[in-house]
């Protein structure tokens, strides 16, 4: 059993079983980068404090750094028997750099420690999601921007509703992508990175030695209320929201792509490097990527929930239960930020099937709205303009009659102001869409 930073107190060992069930390093790891820069900082505290010599600190800082170049080379191991990756980190440091190693827990409790390493890490993954977010963003405009003369059926409840822009449609996508990032932007801005907590109370180091700039770009400072700190995991549910909030938008892109490659649709065509087949059925082309996309929605709204059921009655300040705020928080980055670059990459490669849209605008029923529309301009309230194509398109399905070749006594008999002329004028896609100026045009 390796040696513990807290065992002094105990006279026997962990029971192995517990030992393996509070174990967190198989997936702590994550965190090593930001310890070993956590520690960096706190030694700097250490020096100020007068609580570590020049020659100490420029062994421990010589040795976190020579760790710290390892984990971003890729060439550092870890090993799973410890505790977690505090203690690991702490046991290299010994070997590296000596007793010295034996004053970097001072004044640092690890409920301080995990915390501020937890905080970096999610400011460092917040950095790279809104990186891979403003490339999807930039690649639903470009495609829209490509198929700005595209008009396509509109839907509500899957039904044909009114004549819409391709444009607009990923528009619409690209609206709640934008909303996303500020919700990572807005968790980011509210993580302070502080140190100096310790387990609860605070330490015997004075205030102003915990204003660190020099380790990382983020300020480091002393907590403003250290109860507060070390019991503080609003961050780590903001994020996991966002991201859930990001994985049902993603969801419902990837449901509406899955329905357009429909043979029903059969709106786009998704390139083949983006689907798999079938073990049984040769001819099959199966979207599996944008089914798994939406499959995720449900491991993405679990991981918010965990943590929100884990904390819900936590009494302050630090509990062990807070250890679980991991996995669901490295599981739900990893998985937007996969599915982000998979879907960009996925719209570098579609393709549109206008022809199969444009028929599906020969639907007459798609124009009753702005049938409706003129005849309020003529006059006519619009509940009784409302009423009057509600029958004439219940009169179309009855007698199996397209409007546009309606004899005009057919169509004065709902209004005199309807004819033949009017309804050709009126039932045309680029007029529907034109005819609507409540949203300007880009």
């Amino acid at each position: 059993m390796k040696s513990k930073m807290w065992g002094g107190r105990f006279s026997k060992k962990t029971n192995p079983l517990v030992e393996e069930f509070t174990r967190s390093i198989q997936f702590d790891k994550k965190l090593a980068e930001y310890d070993c820069i956590g520690s960096l900082a706190h030694i700097d505290i250490l020096k100020k404090a007068g609580l570590l010599t020049p020659g100490e600190h420029k062994k421990l800082q010589s040795g976190l750094k020579g760790i710290l170049s390892s984990i971003k080379k890729g060439s550092f191991k870890v090993n799973d028997s410890f505790e977690d990756i505090h203690s690991y980190i702490q046991s290299l440091l010994e070997k590296k750099s000596g007793k010295a190693a034996l004053k970097l827990h001072t004044c640092r409790s690890r409920n301080d420690q995990v915390l501020f390493d937890t905080k970096l890490y999610s400011l460092k993954n917040i950095s790279v999601s809104l990186n891979i977010f403003s490339g999807l963003i930039e690649k639903l405009n470009s495609v829209a921007k490509a198929n700005a003369a595209v008009i396509m059926p509109g839907y509500t409840h899957l039904q044909h509703a009114m004549p819409v822009r391709l444009y607009d449609y990923l528009g619409a996508y690209a609206q709640m992508f934008s909303r996303d990032v500020k919700r990572l932007s807005n968790a980011s801005d509210n993580i302070k990175l502080t140190m100096g907590s310790g387990a609860i109370a605070g330490t015997c180091i004075d205030y102003s030695k915990y204003s660190v700039t020099s380790v990382y770009p983020c300020a480091i400072c002393a907590p403003a209320n250290s109860i507060d700190t070390v019991s503080d995991r609003d961050f780590v549910i903001e994020i996991l929201s966002a991201l859930a909030t990001t994985g049902m938008h993603l969801s419902r892109l990837a449901e509406d792509m899955i329905l357009w490659a429909t043979k029903e649709f059969d709106f786009i065509d998704i390139d083949d490097a983006f689907c798999t087949g079938s073990s049984l059925m040769p001819q099959k082309k199966n979207p599996d990527v944008l089914e798994l996309i939406r499959g995720n929605t449900g491991k993405l709204y679990g991981n918010l929930m965990s943590v929100m059921v884990m904390m819900k009655g936590l009494p302050l300040s630090y509990n062990r239960d807070m250890q679980l705020d991991k996995e669901p928080l490295f599981d739900s980055f990893d998985i937007i930020q996969k599915e982000l670059m998979i879907v960009t990459e996925l719209f570098s490669n579609i393709k549109f099937k206008n022809e199969n849209m444009e028929k599906g605008l020969q639907n007459e029923s798609l124009y009753a709205t702005d049938i409706a529309d003129y005849l309020v301009q003529k006059g006519t309230a619009f509940k009784d303009a409302h009423a009057i194509i509600g029958k004439l398109i219940a009169y179309k399905l009855k007698t199996n009659k397209e409007i546009k070749n309606m004899f005009n006594a057919e169509l004065n008999s709902f209004h005199p102001a309807l004819n033949k002329k009017v309804v050709k004028e009126i039932i045309d896609p680029k007029a529907s869409v034109m005819s609507k100026r409540s949203i300007k045009r880009k």
